[in-house]
C-alpha cells in the first residue's frame, strides 16, 4: 500500500499527454496526466475511459455526438468504442485518468503521442 499525495504526484512532472501511472487495483489504472492544447481522435475498442479534472477545463471532443466541457471536479465516462479527441484550450489541465492497466492513451492510434510504457509516480 502506497499513498499518493496528488499535489507531489502532479508537481513531479510537466510533460504534456504523458501519463504516469499513479496506482492499479482490480486491473484498473489510476493514470495522472497534464494536457494542453489538441490530443489525437481515437478510441478504445474494449475499455470505458473516465476523465475526472483536477484543475483546469478540458473540453472533449465526439464525432458523432455534441462536445462536453469538463470543469474542475467535474468527470465524464467515454463509452469503449466511441471516438473522442481531449481538448485543453484555456492552458493546462489536470487529469485522473481510470481504465483497464493495459489501455495505450492513443487507443487504437499509434502517433508519436503513444506511451507504451507508462513512468510510475
Amino acid at each position: 500500500m502506497e499513498k499518493v499525495t496528488l499535489d507531489a504526484a502532479f508537481g513531479s512532472f510537466d510533460e504534456h499527454w504523458s501519463p504516469r501511472l499513479a496506482a492499479e487495483l482490480n486491473g484498473q489504472a489510476v493514470k495522472l496526466a497534464k494536457l494542453d492544447g489538441e490530443f489525437v481522435w481515437h478510441h478504445h475498442d474494449d475499455a470505458d475511459e473516465l476523465f475526472l479534472v483536477r484543475s483546469g477545463r478540458l473540453r472533449v471532443e465526439f464525432r458523432d455526438d455534441e462536445d462536453v466541457t469538463l470543469e474542475e471536479g467535474e468527470l465524464l465516462v467515454v463509452p469503449a468504442g466511441v471516438e473522442h479527441r481531449p481538448v485543453a484550450d484555456d492552458g493546462e489541465v489536470e487529469v485522473l485518468l481510470f481504465e483497464p492497466t493495459e489501455t495505450k492513451n492513443t487507443g487504437n492510434v499509434e502517433s508519436e503521442e503513444t506511451e507504451e510504457e507508462l513512468e510510475r509516480i
